[in-house]
């Protein structure tokens, strides 16, 4: 038997028809005017209403199961009063064993500026509307990468509350990014990085400003030569260092590197040759860190200003080396994996596809027809 039932419309539309909906089978409703089918659901007291988006009857009923089913995993418990800010903090707990103190605090920070965008709505009452709000607000207010950490932060936590039975659907799982603009990347050419290290190495031209220099160039080229980024290179211990095999274990120290991987590389000549001077201008015990500072970013940074050049920091020479590397025939997947990288090469070749236009302009003039 066919039920029907009326649903008065807004009182700002009251002249409107009343909006009719005929029951063709158990939580299956058809809208009278357009013939669309609603789902009708209820789990302890609570009601589930939703539209199947569609008009066929067939899928009507298959949409209808699988909406019957995640109501289903509901948890219909004092958890599902929790807000936004609360589900956040326990997936932080959850998850946060397996981040770097870097990805922590950029996570905490995305969950800062989001959690205000869901005041006063539990997490099983968010809907689409609330991450629209989010959307509509901060696209004009941060940039596009920051936005994505944002919105891969909001739909991380959706999830895990799906998992805990806390909501049915994720409500930002139709919100599109906003298009991330890669940033041209500087890379000192060869002829700029050896001045760079002339330039550091000579400081002021005082005998003891020369000396408080040399750790600053002398860390430079360790990056340069040897592709690590900064944590990476200021961990290098000694013991890290197999003269006999030629190769240079890259363990990121107490804070890993950054896919939580130690990897064995060769050394290339330059790198050897800055290691056996300063392995002979220390002596220094296995457990001694190859770098004596933490950081070459000053003494850098003037160096830079003295010369004109653009401010390179240390990530800079970790483009210098794997774009020195290709230049020098290595191929891409072979520098990936030097690099530490994860994907065979994927990120190198979008990174380095583009090759310094003097080596370009160079390759061009060898080609024959």
């Amino acid at each position: 038997m066919l039920l029907s039932m009326k649903i008065d419309a807004p009182e700002e539309t009251k002249s409107a028809r009343k909006v009719v909906f005929h029951r063709v089978a158990e939580n299956l409703y058809r809208l009278e005017s357009s013939g669309g089918y609603y789902a009708l659901l209820k789990k302890a007291d609570k009601q589930f209403r939703r539209s199947l988006k569609t008009k066929d009857r067939k899928l009507a009923e298959r949409r209808l199961a699988e909406l019957r089913a995640q109501v289903g995993q509901l948890r219909i418990t004092e958890d599902a009063n929790a807000s936004f800010a609360e589900i956040a903090k326990r997936w932080m707990d959850a998850t946060k064993h397996t981040l770097k103190a870097s990805s922590i605090t950029r996570r905490e920070t995305c969950i800062k500026n989001l959690t205000p965008y869901f005041e006063g709505v539990t997490i099983r009452n968010i809907q689409p509307q609330h991450c629209e709000r989010w959307v509509t607000t901060r696209a004009s207010e941060i940039a596009p990468q920051t936005m994505a950490h944002e919105l891969n932060v909001m739909r991380a936590v959706f999830e895990y509350a799906i998992n805990l039975g806390l909501m049915l659907s994720n409500p930002a799982r139709h919100i599109k990014r906003k298009k991330v603009v890669t940033a041209r990347i500087e890379i000192p050419t060869k002829e700029q990085f050896k001045k760079l290290l002339e330039a550091i190495r000579q400081s002021d031209g005082r005998a003891d400003s020369k000396q408080k220099a040399k750790p600053g160039a002398d860390l430079v080229e360790l990056l340069a030569y040897s592709g690590c980024r900064l944590n990476e290179g200021t961990s290098i211990r000694w013991r890290d260092i197999d003269i006999e095999k030629n190769t240079l274990t890259v363990t990121g120290g107490e804070r890993g590197t950054k896919n939580h991987e130690q990897r064995t590389i060769p050394m290339t000549f330059a790198l050897r040759t800055l290691l056996l001077r300063l392995r002979d201008e220390r002596h220094p015990r296995p457990e001694h860190f190859v770098s004596q500072i933490d950081s070459a970013k000053k003494c850098l940074h003037t160096a830079c200003r003295n010369l004109s050049y653009p401010q390179f920091t240390h990530h800079d020479f970790r483009h210098f080396f794997a774009t020195t590397c290709i230049e020098s025939g290595v191929d891409i997947p072979t520098v990936s994996r030097w690099l530490g990288h994860k994907d065979g090469g994927a990120l190198a070749m979008r990174v380095y596809g583009h090759l310094r236009t003097e080596h370009s302009l160079a390759a061009a003039m060898r080609v024959t027809f």
